[in-house]
């Protein structure tokens, strides 16, 4: 078994956040709420970017314990081809949306590496901005996928307790606890722009989790100084299997998480998904938040079929529509941002850069 790396028992930066999330923490919410608004508006101003998942495959080869797509759930399994794809992305862009999140399972025959790189190079014809949350890849897969205009990733480790994580994770190549722990890395030495960090809250030791989760951001921060971060806080939500949450995490504590994480880092994109209901995303508003998921669907597809009755990865709670949630954030004098990004910086980072040198971008093959 390889050893954790130094950087997750490393407590000289986590005295501050540990004293915010402390149950007796002498912080109280309102006061963590007053600063973190402040930061938030001084920082990000009055604006929430917004975002759409698009699930491309429910194909897994890993047996997630809490997964509606674990390689055991008597799932019916397909993929989106190209022209399914297209339908998608046309569904999609109707709504508005330009900034899109390309889900998969974990690597499978039917859902590999090249079928990724092809609907990636297929979205970024597309949209405006085109991220992945898929399995881990090597440093030159990262590559070739930021070529064919991928700017950013979202990997959560789900949990850092190795413990918990490799009994949570019953068979597959998601096992690897230290390959996981590893990816954002590989992804911005590949030329990825920007990646996106999280814990699934409910699995272990919530305050434990956010402390480690912490200590990874600044981990990579020290390397990758000039890359993009986002952190997010999923909750644990029904799906197929019934599993239980042994860690519940309350309203209360997930905005003490988030309150925590915006004074802590004050730069960072702090996203909160449609897993959360549409009061408890509106009360965060401008609290911390600045970046939110819409119209969600965790269906392979969805959008071009709004009809589809097939069960998800999970389900979702806030089920508004794009205009019905826009209006919501307005009436909060928050302005809905769909767009912030240009094709043309897509391509792969220089080095350890967030510079954007689209002429060294190589051509998708």
């Amino acid at each position: 078994m390889r050893p954790l790396p130094d950087w997750l028992t490393d407590n000289r930066d986590t005295a501050s956040l540990a004293a915010m999330l402390a149950p007796d923490s002498s912080s109280s919410l309102e006061a963590l709420a007053a600063e973190s608004k402040a930061i938030t508006l001084r920082r990000f101003g009055r604006t929430m970017t917004l975002y759409a998942p698009l699930y491309l495959s429910n194909y897994c080869s890993s047996g997630c314990a809490y997964c509606g797509f674990a390689s055991d759930r008597k799932t019916p399994r397909h993929r989106l081809e190209p022209d399914d794809i297209r339908r998608e992305l046309a569904a999609m862009k109707k709504l508005g949306i330009s900034d899109i999140l390309l889900l998969t399972g974990e690597r499978t025959a039917a859902a590999d590496f090249n079928y990724l790189q092809r609907s990636v190079e297929i979205a970024a014809q597309e949209m405006q901005r085109v991220s992945v949350e898929a399995f881990p890849m090597s440093v030159n897969e990262y590559h070739e996928l930021a070529g064919c205009g991928c700017t950013g990733i979202t990997i959560y480790q789900e949990t850092y307790n190795r413990e918990r994580y490799e009994a949570l994770h019953r068979w597959g190549p998601k096992k690897d606890f230290i390959d996981r722990l590893e990816t954002p890395a590989r992804a911005l030495e590949g030329g990825i722009k920007s990646v996106g960090l999280g814990v699934l809250l409910g699995l272990s030791d919530p305050v434990e989790d956010a402390l480690n989760l912490y200590r990874h951001l600044r981990h990579l921060g020290r390397t990758y100084w000039r890359a993009g971060m986002s952190v997010s806080f999923p909750r644990m939500r029904p799906q197929t299997g019934g599993y239980e949450p042994p860690f519940p995490v309350d309203d209360r504590l997930l905005a003490r998480m988030i309150f925590a994480f915006r004074i802590a880092l004050p730069d960072t994109e702090l996203v909160l998904s449609t897993r959360e209901s549409a009061a408890y995303r509106d009360g965060m508003t401008g609290l911390g938040i600045t970046r939110m998921s819409i119209e969600s669907r965790t269906t392979v597809g969805g959008y071009d079929d709004p009809e589809n009755k097939e069960k998800g990865q999970f389900e979702i709670f806030d089920d508004r529509t794009a205009k019905e949630f826009c209006l919501a954030l307005r009436k909060k004098n928050i302005e809905p941002v769909f767009k912030n990004w240009e094709p043309a910086y897509n391509g792969p980072s220089d080095g350890n850069a967030s510079t954007v040198h689209p002429e060294k971008a190589e051509p998708c093959h």
